[in-house]
Formats: structure tokens, sequence, C-alpha cells
């Protein structure tokens, strides 16, 4: 059973009520081109990704993996196909809509934390809801510290990130993630950069938000990480190979 603490993090934050699929992905093919080099990364892939599902991606280095999150979070547009996500099609936005719907619809992981090292924890929690223009500077404030307590930080709200260990980066990180309320939670291994205890930790804590209700969708390399999911696929040489 999910937490109140999961639950808040992703109340009111479900799907349209369509029925439809949170991510339909279709004929999507992504050709890298250096020069007059192509690097075809990934080969017609269709994916559909329901609300509320926890899926990892697995696959060895090159295969796609991370392309294909770059798609879904609109990072970067196919070269041919359709990719839709809470049904809008992300392929078809200009960089200025997708920054906004990125804002408010998709929460984004990465490996290395990406944190602004001048910045406390409270305040690259806060940070997405400044760049989306969302609530007042006092609301801004509360929804950090309230996420940053559901990540267990509620004490180092004032510590900047060369203050704190690997695993509460990461954890901050997953706040700033959470900052406007997302349907979709996206990490790009996102626990390559800690130790097996804390990874584990990590996990927990994302078993906790999908169990809330919150679409969790992420790349790793490590077996035992990527069976927590409910479901796996498999990316090889840009193409799904399996789906279980």
């Amino acid at each position: 059973m999910s937490s109140p603490r999961a639950e808040a993090a992703t109340r009111d934050r479900s799907a349209p009520g369509t029925g439809r699929p949170l991510i339909e992905i279709e004929a999507v093919e992504k050709v890298y081109r250096t020069g007059a080099v192509e690097y075809p990364a990934l080969r017609g892939v269709d994916l559909r990704v329901e609300p509320g599902e926890m899926v990892s991606i697995v696959g060895p280095s090159g295969s796609g993996k991370s392309t294909l999150l770059n798609l879904v979070t609109g990072i970067d547009k196919p070269t041919a196909g359709t990719v839709l996500v809470d049904g809008r099609r992300i392929d078809a936005m200009n960089e200025e809509e997708l920054a906004t719907w990125r804002g408010q619809r998709v929460g984004i992981v990465f490996q290395f934390f990406q944190l602004l090292p001048t910045l406390t924890a409270l305040e690259n929690a806060v940070l997405p809801m400044e760049l989306a223009r969302i609530g007042s500077t006092r609301g801004r404030a509360a929804v950090a510290r309230a996420n940053l307590g559901l990540v267990g930080l509620g004490e180092k709200g004032d510590h900047v990130p060369s203050e704190l260990s690997g695993g509460e980066q990461q954890r901050v990180a997953i706040a700033r993630a959470l900052a406007c309320r997302p349907v979709l939670l996206v990490g790009d291994e996102p626990t390559g950069n800690l130790d097996t205890e804390t990874a584990a930790r990590m996990f927990d804590l994302l078993t906790e938000l999908n169990e809330g209700g919150m679409t969790v969708l992420y790349v790793t390399h490590d077996d035992a990480l990527a069976a927590r999911a409910s479901r796996t696929i498999s990316i090889r040489d840009g193409r799904v190979e399996s789906d279980r």
C-alpha cells in the first residue's frame, strides 16, 4: 500500500481520462549524423506505457536506451515516427512549448545529479517551479520543503551539494524532479553513481512514488534494480528485443 507522502506527491497528476496509454511511441527512428557519417540509434521502435506503470529499460551500451528516454522527455526529436506523452504530440512541439510542457508534466533524474553547486538543497528543489513560474515564492518554498521531507532530507535544506553525500545529492535531485508534481518520472541511470545499499534505498523511494500513482520509467545497467520494475524492456541495436 502506498504511503500518504507518496500519494501527496502524485495526487491529481494522473494522465487525462481518455483511457489511452501515457506514452505512445510509433515507428520511431533516430539517426545521428556527424558530417557524412550516420549512426542509427533507434530503428523503428514501437512502445506503449500505461499510466501508473513502473518500467525499466535495459540493454548494452550504445543500444539506444538513453536516446529513447531523450525522445520521451522531449530533449531530442525523432528522425521519423511519432512520440505522444500524456496525450501530447511532443515531437511536433517547438522548443518553447517543450520547455513549458516538460516543466509541468515530467520529472527527470540524471545519473550525475546535475545540482547547481552554489544553491542550497532547498533552492535546487525550488528551481523548476521558478522556471515554470508556478505559485508564489512562499508556496514554492513550502512545496520544496515537503519534497525534501519526502526524500528524507527535511533537515538539510540549507546545505549546498558539496556538504551532502552522493546519496543525499541524488535524493535532492529526486525532490527537484517532483517539484511540479509530474505525471511521469524518468531516470537515466539514476543510481549509477551510488553504492549498492544507497541505490536500493533510492529504488525504495521510486517504488513508493509509483505505488502512489506516479508513472516511473528508468534506464539501468543493474539487473537486480531492473527487476524491481513490474515490466522490463530490453533494447539491442536500436530495436526492442523483449518486453516482459
